[in-house]
């Protein structure tokens, strides 16, 4: 007898929360080892399918890669709404690189690697498109696990790479899956490309132009709750994705350029906007992770374990090491910068949300496709991924950026402020370190608010001495920003 309302859903809602609460339990011990925590969201959602275990019957890949879609939607939007448009120059033609010639001459290796352990050239090419786009956020979430931030132009190669790939792996996808219902024999290149450009070219305008209007018209609102201008950022987003794709273009891209180009507007509420874009992209890859660990049936995984693994270490150690050599080889990085991005190119969501494709098409051999592309996840999670942290330090490419503050001071307002709050490190070298509050030449429209010293906060007054590893907040006017700027060094956040 089936359970009625509300205790069906009632049921249903204590499932997902014991399901989301392990998952964020767990995932703090991620953190000693190193392992990516997408991996422990997996591992619960395959656990909670064991019939010995959770007992959640669950194949509906309709379903799951809807929500994936979702998902990285949210995934995407965060991570281009705190990117800042300077920081983009730094590596925006070595990520477009490796995005389109990159994606390319991976999944060509990958295909050549399957076809030579016995795969048939069609399955051999849809695994190999299926998995080459990467996943910044797993290298990231290892990174923040571990305390480690890295030199800026890695950092931002790593993740425009990630935010620029998925279109052509999307489109690779699309038409060999295509190949495997319908064998066409050999694919018409100019078509491909074509199909290729135009979804760029869609899907850039349609992100830029939603992006631009859409920071003009919110530095206009006037809602009657601050919570309501996230509302209005998360459907830009959904209106990106969707207006894009339904004009041929690319969702993924658009959504990533309307965040990177409304995050540099003036956005009312800015710190709170950004708080709750990132805890929904992090809800959001929770529940789609615990969504594909269900898919999975173990036994599959066993009979495609000894190919998965030899295609993972293949793809980690050869594969994409060689594909970012020649990729970066015309833009005068260092060798210890190629090395760190041809290792740390970690996959992610996106190569499983896209192995459900087939499997929605009923495509043959589709089933097989998507637990080896899961297995290859896996095992180049762990593999390169156990060696991040470890990797930075040795080739030294922390940032260098000084200790975040235990305290964080934020002003937000409905609308954008002459003046701003910024802070600034104490460190040994600059010229404000010993000095008196009183003793510093402060403009008449700058001032310290607070310091923040350890676990302490301190009420600034003319006699206080700013000490090494002090945290500073000054208010200044814009008219003096260029003088705090001169005396404190850069601000924090900033690096």
């Amino acid at each position: 007898m089936h359970p009625v309302e509300p205790h069906a859903t009632a049921l249903l809602l204590a499932v997902l929360g014991i399901l989301l609460l392990i998952s964020a339990l767990f995932s703090r011990a991620t953190d000693r080892i190193g392992v990516p925590v997408v991996l422990v969201f997996l591992a619960i959602g395959i656990a909670a399918g064991l019939p010995q275990l959770g007992g959640i019957a669950f194949n509906d890949y309709a379903f799951a890669s809807r929500v994936g879609i979702i998902a990285l939607v949210l995934i995407l939007f965060d991570g281009g709404l705190n990117t800042p448009v300077a920081v983009l120059q730094l590596a925006l033609k070595p990520a477009a690189v490796l995005a389109t010639i990159g994606v390319l001459a991976t999944a060509a290796l990958v295909a050549v690697a399957a076809h030579w352990f016995g795969v048939d050239w069609a399955p051999a090419l849809l695994v190999g498109a299926v998995v080459s786009s990467t996943d910044a956020a797993a290298v990231f979430a290892v990174l923040r696990g571990s305390g480690i931030s890295l030199k800026k132009r890695v950092g931002t190669t790593l993740e425009m790479e990630s935010g620029l790939n998925d279109p052509l792996a999307v489109i690779l996808t699309t038409l060999l899956t295509r190949n495997l219902i319908h064998p066409l024999g050999t694919a018409d290149l100019r078509a491909v490309v074509l199909e290729v450009a135009i979804q760029i070219a869609v899907g850039f305008v349609v992100g830029y132009v939603l992006g631009r209007l859409g920071g003009r018209q919110i530095a206009r609102l006037h809602l009657s709750a601050g919570g309501l201008y996230s509302v209005f950022t998360l459907a830009l987003a959904f209106l990106s994705f969707g207006a894009a794709t339904l004009l041929r273009g690319s969702g993924f891209l658009a959504v990533y350029v309307t965040a990177v180009t409304l995050g540099n507007a003036r956005l009312p509420y800015r710190a709170s906007l950004t708080r709750v874009h990132d805890a929904m992209a992090w809800l959001a890859q929770i529940v789609m992770f615990l969504i594909l660990g269900l898919l999975v049936t173990p036994p599959r995984l066993i009979t495609v374990a000894w190919l998965s693994i030899a295609l993972a270490l293949f793809l980690a150690i050869v594969a994409r090491p060689v594909v970012v050599a020649f990729c970066l080889a015309p833009f005068g990085y260092r060798l210890r910068e190629v090395v760190y991005v041809g290792w740390v190119g970690l996959r992610g969501a996106v190569p499983i949300v896209l192995a459900t494709f087939p499997v929605l098409q009923g495509a043959p051999g589709a089933d097989w496709a998507f637990h080896v592309t899961f297995f290859i996840v896996v095992v180049n999670a762990i593999v390169p991924g156990m060696t991040v942290p470890w990797l930075t330090r040795k080739l030294d490419l922390e940032s260098g950026d000084p200790p975040s503050s235990p305290a964080v001071l934020e002003i937000e307002s409905m609308r954008p402020l002459n003046g701003e709050m910024l802070s600034f490190y104490i460190d040994e070298a600059l010229p404000v370190t010993g000095s008196t509050i009183a003793d510093l030449p402060f403009p008449s429209g700058s001032a310290v608010m607070v310091i923040v010293r350890g676990q302490d906060l301190i009420a600034p007054k003319g006699h206080t001495v700013l000490e090494p590893g002090d945290h500073v907040y000054v208010l200044t006017e814009p008219m003096d920003r260029e003088l705090i700027l001169l005396m404190f060094g850069r601000p924090e956040g900033l690096g």
